[in-house]
């Protein structure tokens, strides 16, 4: 996994909400804002469901703090809406189809229960100069990252 200190790597994934599909481009918040990534193994799941809607109805908390989230997933953006639709998850969802920023964060799960390849859960904190302040990968797909520890970084920034 990637470590702290270390420059973030950048990205452009496609999203999608309601009829609009969008880059969403991290280093479009260098510089404006903190960015908090989440990666998260796939929409639809129990575990993945609570987290994300955990975070919608939370979100002021991190807005606070001046972050933005993102939660990425190996899902297509077309299931990442539906999903976001079905459960109210109010976040930036970002597709990370190709698996490509999975890897280079390196969080890439070779095998989920037979599935395949995904995005382990893991949580990013990166600075306004596009430097990683936090990084956690919870032990099992089941657990969720520190919250707590995630706001405490966000507010010594």
């Amino acid at each position: 996994m990637i470590t702290v200190g270390t420059k973030a790597p950048d990205f452009t994934l496609k999203s999608k909400k309601g009829e609009a599909i969008t880059d969403i481009q991290l280093s479009a918040n260098f510089g404006k804002t903190n960015t908090v990534l989440l990666f998260f193994p796939l929409a639809f799941t129990g575990v993945c469901t609570q987290e994300l809607c955990d975070i919608t109805g939370g979100i002021a908390a991190y807005e606070s703090l001046d972050a933005k989230v993102i939660a990425v997933s190996v899902d297509s953006p077309f299931a990442q809406d539906a999903w976001a639709q079905k459960e109210h998850i109010g976040l930036t969802l970002a597709s990370d189809l190709n698996k490509t920023v999975a890897a280079a964060y390196g969080v890439l799960l070779a095998d989920l229960g037979g599935f395949g390849s995904t995005a382990a859960r893991a949580a990013f904190v990166i600075d306004k100069a596009g430097v990683i302040q936090y990084a956690e990968q919870t032990p099992t797909p089941h657990d969720l990252p520190h919250f707590d520890a995630i706001k405490a970084k966000l507010a010594e920034l």
